[in-house]
């Protein structure tokens, strides 16, 4: 819980700073930033909305699609943290091997902020309908506008 706090004040101060460099902006200006947030938040919720599809059809790679395809990846979880997209696959494969153990899979957002101009926390709850054994729980992913796309950095999932 520790770390989840931590990281709440972090983008809380970074969230913060970000707001007040907007009150320095001419009208137009802060226009033209909610403008580009509100494309931007569309395009992360679109995202996920891609992402609920494929999960819920058991298609882990095409939920896979949201993350950023790198080492870089972080996914913290009731296991620890684990580094990698690619191990990050193989951990869902292990742990939702069939559609009856993925489910349907659906997001409730609870909030959108920006961290800086090129990224964003997404903070919600998860759902899942399943034959073995309904499950939720709460996250909070990191997302980053990499070369015109928005891709999941950092992902924090408990349940």
């Amino acid at each position: 819980m520790k770390i989840v706090y931590t990281l709440i004040v972090i983008f809380s101060l970074w969230s913060c700073t970000d707001k007040s460099n907007q009150t320095n902006l001419a009208p137009q200006e802060k226009v033209q930033t909610q403008n580009t947030e509100t494309q931007d938040k569309a395009a992360i919720l679109k995202v996920m909305k891609d992402q609920e599809i494929a999960w819920s059809n058991n298609d882990l790679e095409g939920f896979m699609k949201g993350y950023i395809k790198s080492d870089s990846l972080k996914f913290y979880g009731k296991s620890g943290l684990t580094k990698g997209w690619q191990q990050t696959l193989d951990n869902y494969k292990k742990g939702y091997p069939t559609k009856q153990h993925s489910g349907t899979l659906t997001f409730t957002v609870n909030d959108i902020s920006k961290i800086e101009n090129d990224s964003y926390w997404v903070m919600g709850e998860y759902f899942l309908s399943r034959e073995v054994g309904d499950a939720n729980g709460v996250f909070m992913i990191i997302f980053k506008n990499i070369q015109g796309s928005w891709k999941i950095v950092a992902d924090m999932s408990c349940g």
